[in-house]
């Protein structure tokens, strides 16, 4: 992996419950925080982990520009916050 290379994230938070961080090219990897900077940084964690046992491919982290053509993401992303999340220091050491 480059480490150059990030995740779009979708950031959703109801009034009722904690932030919920989901990735569109990344599926089934969520990760749940009670404030912003905790599911941002908890984000980067579930990534390394789940890229550390990920069979095959490491899945292909689209551009912003890719994702906004996609109808699917444009749901998704009409109630959240859109950010770009690079997997930890700890996981590029990891795989040198």
């Amino acid at each position: 992996m480059m480490r150059d290379a990030h995740y779009i994230a979708l950031i959703h938070k109801d009034a009722d419950s904690g932030y919920g961080v989901s990735f569109p090219d990344v599926p089934g990897v969520i990760a749940v925080a009670d404030t912003l900077d905790d599911a941002i940084a908890e984000a980067a964690s579930v990534l390394d982990f789940a890229f550390e046992d990920w069979p095959g491919e490491q899945p292909v982290a689209r551009t912003l520009e890719a994702l906004r053509l996609d109808p699917d993401f444009q749901l998704a992303a009409a109630d959240a916050v859109v950010a770009a999340i690079r997997p930890s220091a700890q996981y590029y050491q990891a795989a040198e």
